[in-house]
Parts: structure tokens; sequence; C-alpha cells
């Protein structure tokens, strides 16, 4: 099967609803590449570019894109292949009312520094020690790209894309990225998967507000897991590394996200080993390991990691 490319030019929204209509129709186990533009639209392509206030439409997200057969109670696998940078510069700025510092009076917004990408890199190749950067002034960062906003149209309410919630969303987590695999509740018919907001690298935490922003294309396979085929009954999204599986929880607050991805590897944890659910959470505090994703959407967002040597797979 050829791999298919979707690009944003083909749709791109700034909101998931539950009654998104999809651009294009794909069959479970299709391969597919998404190109995205960055989150602030091409709006930033020098330092004298700033952006005074969070606007109105943030994080184009590309899509949505219907899967067959996706029905609400399914999961919806999407194995994220590579991700790779499409322009030769990331921008990473403040913004007034934005950011984990956010009024403090030495921090300044708004501000724009640009992250260029070695020309090696933006033509696919690494530069001579072998491993692709950014700039930032004379330091160089290696580029890990994370993709900021993915997600499936919600159950009942809508969210903008710069929101986190059970349905993904604006997760900005830095494990989505390329390797990993994520899983996601179905809610609506075909799922309608969305994503964009990619950065070029960016820390746990994203305190600014901001990765390295930049236009990306990323090669994913799609797949539709019939809730027949679950241990659990999958409410949140869930991230696959070569190690560990990880919940993902948003939340308006660190502690009640916590509580929510913890519960999560809670049932994880009991059907895998047939605990009930006070051996199963006695058993998380052993094993578990609580990771920020970040800390500067409306809601925040937190990750569990379960080592798989305590969690084979929950499908």
């Amino acid at each position: 099967m050829s791999r298919r490319t979707i690009s944003h030019e083909d749709g791109a929204i700034y909101e998931f609803t539950p009654d998104l209509e999809a651009i294009t129709t794909v069959e479970p186990g299709e391969e597919l590449t998404i190109e995205t533009r960055d989150s602030l639209d091409g709006a930033v392509q020098t330092e004298s570019d700033v952006i005074e206030s969070v606007p109105d439409e943030v994080n184009a997200a590309t899509g949505p894109i219907a899967v067959e057969g996706a029905e609400p109670g399914d999961v919806l696998r999407v194995e994220i292949e590579d991700v790779r940078l499409a322009e030769d510069r990331g921008r990473i700025i403040t913004i007034d009312g934005f950011g984990l510092l956010d009024g403090d009076e030495e921090i300044e917004a708004p501000r724009t520094r640009i992250t260029p990408v070695s020309q090696a890199d933006a033509d696919g190749e690494a530069d001579g020690d072998g491993e692709p950067t950014i700039t930032f002034d004379d330091l160089e960062v290696p580029v890990e790209p994370v993709i900021g906003t993915i997600g499936v149209a919600p159950a009942a309410e809508s969210y903008a894309t710069l929101v986190p919630h059970d349905h993904g969303g604006n997760l900005d987590t830095t494990d989505v990225t390329g390797g990993n695999t994520v899983y996601f509740p179905v809610f609506q018919a075909g799922a309608m998967l969305a994503m964009g907001d990619c950065k070029a690298a960016m820390a746990d935490g994203e305190m600014c507000g901001t990765g390295a922003e930049i236009a990306t294309e990323i090669d994913v396979t799609v797949d539709v897991l019939d809730a027949d085929e679950t241990a659990v009954d999958l409410e949140r999204p869930l991230v696959e590394t070569d190690d560990a599986w990880k919940p993902i929880a948003s939340a308006e607050t660190l502690e009640a996200a916590c509580e929510l991805a913890n519960r999560d590897a809670v049932d994880l944890l009991a059907a895998e080993h047939g605990f009930d659910d006070t051996d199963a959470y006695l058993f998380s505090s052993l094993t578990g390991g609580l990771e920020i994703s970040q800390v500067v959407d409306p809601l925040v967002t937190v990750r569990n990691a379960i080592p798989k040597e305590y969690l084979s797979s929950p499908f």
C-alpha cells in the first residue's frame, strides 16, 4: 500500500468538536504522511515578529481524518514512524498572559527568538558530529521533534486546539514523537484524527509556553482496535515507548492530572496482574513514575510511566 500524503492545505482545524467533518477517509492499517504548518501559522519569521497576545486561532491541526470502521468504544492506534522538519527555522516566543513565569517583572513579553536549523539538517542530513541541531545564540540543541497537538473528536464538549483533554488535543508531551505509538479512545464514528503544533525541540513542562515551533512532515500508520480487543476501557490517551506504557491525563491542576494518570495506571496494572484496585495502587507506587508534560496550557498535562517489565500490553 503506497503512503498517502495529507496536507494542512487540504484542511486544518483550530477546535476539536464532536461533529467534525472529515477532509478525507482512510482505511485501518493505511500509511500516511501528514504535513503540518507551524503553530503560529507562519506569522513569525524573524526576531522582530512578535505575538502580543494568544491568537484566537492557534495550533492548526491537519485534518480531521476519518478512519474507516472506527466506532465509539474502540481504540485508535497511531504509530508515529518519523517526524521530519519541513523548514529551516523554528521560533520560540513569550506572549503576555501565557507561560509559567507570566507576570514576572524580570521576564519580557512579547519576545521572539529564531532557532535556525543547520542547512544540512533542513535537507534531511545530520551535521558534522552526526546530530541534527537547532541554534539558540551560539548554543546548539539537539533536534528531537515533538507533535504538540494530536487528538480525535471528543465525546460531548468542544475544545480549542490550545486545550488538552481526554480526546488528546494540546498534550505537548515529549513522548509523542517518532518511534512511539499513541492510543486514543474513540468517541465519534471515524475517530476524526488531527495533528499539528510540532516543535523541533521542547523540554518537559514547555515552561515559556512554546517549544521551537516548526512545520513538519509526519509519517504515521493508523489502525483501529475493536472494543473487545482491549483489556481496559481506555478513557484518555496512552503512549507506548520502547520501554514503557504511559497514560496521559490533563486537568485544571497538577494534582488532579496526577490523580487521573495514576487512576489509569491502577486500571492497567489491575487488568495485567489480576490485582484488586488497592493492590494495583500499592504496586503503582513501586513501579510507576509521574512525568510532567506541560504546565502552561489552559489545562495541565502529566503522564505516568509503567515499565514494560510490569505491563506487557493492554491490547
